[in-house]
């Protein structure tokens, strides 16, 4: 970029950084903040009470305090909007509304109505990350307007996740494209390459019925093989259900880890498998096991069906089939470990990502009240 500017971050409000509860947007906030502070950018971060990140530096991060949102993935797609008190969500915004003039740009990580109905309101243009496809028509309806009022606002991470709302589908037809693509990418050097896998599977994630853990749990009793998991226990009840259902299958739980210890864990294994119920926007931890050179056995629903090439750095079999996993499984042994390594190198990196974001960031300040509103 030309010139140094100044990010204000509102990070998402269902848990605080480092909880895990924001999946993997907790890790892309953090990835690029740190990235554009280590380039000279001033960057603050506005987060729920008890965030933390030591990888960026003290006074970086800015808590909020609030109650949390419901995910929005437990609600219906008519739910009316509603805020708990005091809300979270509101406080982080009027927050970022005092600080305001003190920064050239505004990052929206948060899928909230709120946080996209009040673009509106601020002075200094603000540009939203959406972490989710359609999972509400208030949301949609808000993503609708950002999208004819402030061309070039909104950013997506793949192109499947931009395919589930109507209103894109429509315009992408007409010739145009309502989002910039803004795909994700990890610190590579971070991630340590492991030559050959020890025979287990992993399955990282949330715990929560859309991310389709009972899948892989089948898969494990299917084929004999142990998982290792790892990732926040969103639903304790789902867990304990999916323990019940499936007796016979060695599942190693390990709880929520920094990035450190898990791609340690992650990488002696010999698949990640991927089991989403619900179009996954991107699926970053896919990037996370190729990194490590770990294989990714996934279903062809949403991001992470993009991520891999199917034959060549894993699978992608049809939703739902846990038999087409297991024959996947079966067939690990074609593919080369540092061939997975070579593609998170060539496709997602953290500077990449920086980047593309960097460009993005400098369309809208240059030209913050476009025509077309």
């Amino acid at each position: 970029m030309p010139r140094t500017y100044r990010f204000l971050f509102v990070s998402t409000p269902v848990g605080p950084l480092g909880s895990g509860a924001g999946g993997g947007v907790e890790l892309n906030l953090v990835n690029l903040a740190r990235s554009l502070l280590e380039r000279g950018a001033q960057v603050r971060v506005l987060a729920p009470e008890g965030s933390c990140s030591v990888d960026l530096p003290e006074g970086v991060i800015e808590a909020v305090a609030g109650l949390p949102p419901p995910y929005a993935q437990s609600q219906r797609r008519d739910q009316p909007v509603c805020f708990s008190t005091p809300s979270l969500v509101a406080n982080l915004w009027q927050r970022a509304a005092q600080l305001q003039e003190q920064f050239e740009l505004i990052v929206n990580w948060s899928y909230d109505w709120l946080s996209f109905y009040l673009t509106d309101f601020f002075r200094t243009p603000v540009a939203h990350i959406v972490s989710m496809g359609s999972l509400s028509d208030a949301v949609d309806q808000a993503l609708e307007r950002i999208a004819r009022t402030y061309p070039g606002r909104l950013a997506v991470h793949s192109r499947a996740q931009a395919q589930t709302f109507a209103f894109a589908r429509a315009q992408m037809a007409a010739g145009r494209d309502p989002f910039v693509y803004l795909p994700c990418g990890v610190d590579l050097s971070r991630y340590e390459f492991v030559p050959e896998g020890n025979g287990s599977l992993c399955w990282v994630g949330r715990i929560a019925p859309e991310k389709g853990l009972e899948d892989c749990a089948a898969l494990a009793e299917k084929t004999g093989r142990p998982v290792l998991i790892l990732g926040h226990l969103q639903d304790p009840a789902y867990w304990q259900q999916i323990r019940e259902q499936y007796p016979r299958a060695q599942l190693d739980y390990r709880g929520f880890l920094p990035t450190s210890q898990m791609q340690r864990l992650l990488g002696h294994c010999s698949a990640l498998i991927m089991t989403p119920k619900w179009v996954e926007a991107f699926g970053l931890v896919a990037v996370e096991a190729l990194a490590c050179g770990v294989p990714v056995i996934t279903y062809r629903r949403g991001g992470p069906a993009e991520i891999v090439r199917d034959g060549e750095t894993g699978w992608v079999v049809e939703p739902d089939d846990v038999a087409a996993l297991a024959t996947a499984v079966e067939r690990l042994d074609q593919i080369a470990r540092s061939r997975c390594r070579q593609h998170a190198e060539e496709h997602y990196s953290l500077q990449a990502m920086t980047e593309r974001f960097l460009a993005w960031s400098e369309q809208i300040v240059q030209d913050p009240i476009p025509a077309a509103r």
